[in-house]
C-alpha cells in the first residue's frame, strides 16, 4: 500500500507542474526561465523522492553510495538510461555478494 501512495505522490507532483500552466496561461509562455522551470521540476522531484531510497534500501550504505556513483558517472557520460540502471544494480549486486 505504502509502494502505491508513493507513485500517486510522485505521478501528481509530476502532472502539476506540467497541467497548472496549461490551466492558467492563455497564451504560450515565453519567458526562457519559467520555461526551464517547469521543465525541470518533475526531475528534481523525482530525483528527490528516490534518493532516500537509493541510499537505504541496502544495509550498507557505503555499497549504495557506490552504485549511486556508478550511475551518476554512467549518466555523466550520456549513457542509456537501461545502460545505467543495469550496470548500477550489477554493480550492487556485486559488492553485496562479495561483502
Amino acid at each position: 500500500m505504502y509502494n502505491v501512495i508513493c507513485m500517486i505522490i510522485m505521478a501528481l507532483v509530476t502532472y502539476i507542474p506540467r497541467a497548472l500552466p496549461l490551466a492558467f496561461f492563455n497564451k504560450k509562455i515565453e519567458n526562457k526561465y519559467v520555461k526551464s522551470f517547469l521543465f525541470y521540476v518533475p526531475y528534481a522531484v523525482l530525483a528527490a523522492m528516490t534518493f532516500p531510497f537509493i541510499l537505504y534500501f541496502v544495509d550498507e550504505m557505503w555499497i549504495a553510495a557506490i552504485g549511486t556513483v556508478v550511475a551518476l558517472v554512467l549518466a555523466f557520460f550520456k549513457q542509456k538510461l537501461i545502460i545505467v540502471a543495469l550496470v548500477s544494480v550489477l554493480v550492487v549486486f556485486i559488492l553485496l555478494l562479495i561483502f
